[in-house]
């Protein structure tokens, strides 16, 4: 492993995000808050990436905050962006967690600022922010009863207990549960899976489907069509039904 604390990598058109403190259980202090903003920028802003992995190294996800530098005045939160800059401002690219070992308080929280998660059979899921007369508030108070039935969300908040990858798939907050040691590179195939297929169109669709809870009943269908039009007329969607008629593999430019 590297000294650096988070380690970047692509994978085609996958890029895969490492929190790399397994020392520390991966948890966050300032540098690993920015280094996973700029790989997330980077995300957004290149043309050959397409979805994105986030993980931990040292087969742990993430503790959450790192108490000793929080001592120290450091944060991983960063104005406006929340935890590590995804908790509040997600990609508009997808993202995937690949959790193996924990993903606890903080760690959790990135991972529900993920839009799909894979899990090792070990993983364990929690957010114990109560057992220490704290607030879940860097994003599980606000996106876990997104995620999963409100009972079972309260029931992890307010006991602050953890759950296994199993009942987690089974609540529908995760995707997929496999071998551990294996999530990465189920977490990839996922990615990969999804950056095969038009990138405007996945962006939109993520767009939708995160911002669509806001949206009343009267505006939803008006405020889709004005996310979703320009997707219509692309030169990508020419693209996908052309290659459709001629039985071959698109060729996405993006535009």
């Amino acid at each position: 492993m590297s000294d650096d604390e988070v380690l970047v990598e692509r994978r085609g058109a996958v890029q895969v995000i490492t929190i790399n403190r397994p020392q520390a259980r991966n948890a966050l202090n300032a540098t690993v808050a920015q280094a996973v903003a700029a790989a997330v920028d980077e995300l957004d802003a290149s043309d050959e990436l397409r979805a994105a992995v986030l993980t931990g190294a040292g087969g742990f996800f993430s503790a959450g905050m790192d108490l000793k530098a929080f001592l120290r005045g450091e944060t991983p939160a960063i104005e406006g962006r929340g935890l590590c800059g995804i908790t509040r401002t997600p990609p508009r690219k997808p993202l995937v967690a690949a959790v193996e070992g924990g993903a606890l308080a903080g760690g959790f929280e990135l991972v529900l600022a993920c839009d799909l998660v894979v899990a090792g059979r070990s993983a364990r899921f929690g957010v114990p922010e109560v057992k220490r007369s704290l607030v879940a508030a860097g994003g599980a108070a606000l996106l876990l009863p997104q995620r999963v039935p409100r009972a079972v969300a309260l029931e992890l908040l307010l006991t602050g207990d953890p759950i296994d990858a199993g009942r987690a798939e089974s609540v529908g907050l995760v995707n997929r549960v496999v071998d551990d040691g294996t999530a990465l590179d189920a977490a990839v195939g996922l990615a990969e899976a999804i950056a095969a297929n038009g990138p405007l169109a996945v962006a939109a669709t993520k767009e939708v489907v995160l911002t669509a809870p806001a949206w009343s009943p009267d505006e939803a269908w008006e405020r889709q069509d004005e996310v979703v039009r320009p997707v219509f007329a692309s030169e990508d969607a020419r693209e996908g039904s052309t290659a459709f008629a001629e039985k071959r593999a698109p060729l996405w430019r993006g535009r």
